[in-house]
C-alpha cells in the first residue's frame, strides 16, 4: 500500500472524529473502532502524558498508572521530540478542568 493511500485512509478516520458531537459519541465511536486493551493503553498513555507534563517523576507514574518503563519513555519522548499533539492538548484540558472546579 502506498503513502498517498495510508494518508487518505488517517485523513478519513481523522476527519470522522473530528465529526463526533459529545462525550458520549465519541466513546461509542471510540468502543467500536478499537479493542478493550486498545483503548486502555490510549488511555494509559494518555495520563502519563499528564503526569510527565505536570513534572511527576517516572518511578511514581510508574507505581501510580502501572504503566512500564517504556511506555513513560516512549511518551516522553513524544512530549519532547514528537508532533507537538500532546503540546495543544494538554493546556486545553487544564483549563476545562480549571473551568469545571469553578
Amino acid at each position: 500500500m502506498g503513502k498517498r493511500v495510508r494518508r487518505e485512509r488517517s485523513d478519513t478516520l481523522y476527519k470522522a472524529i473530528l465529526t463526533l458531537k459529545d462525550l458520549d459519541e465519541c466513546q461509542k465511536f471510540f468502543e467500536d473502532l478499537c479493542t478493550v486493551a486498545e483503548l486502555r493503553a490510549m488511555e494509559q498513555r494518555f495520563e502519563v502524558a499528564i503526569l510527565l507534563s505536570e513534572g511527576m517523576i517516572y518511578n511514581d507514574i510508574l507505581e501510580r498508572t502501572g504503566a512500564s518503563s517504556a511506555t513513560i519513555s516512549r511518551v516522553n519522548r513524544s512530549l519532547q521530540y514528537g508532533a507537538n499533539g500532546y503540546q495543544q492538548v494538554l493546556p486545553r484540558m487544564k483549563a476545562r478542568r480549571a473551568k469545571d472546579e469553578a
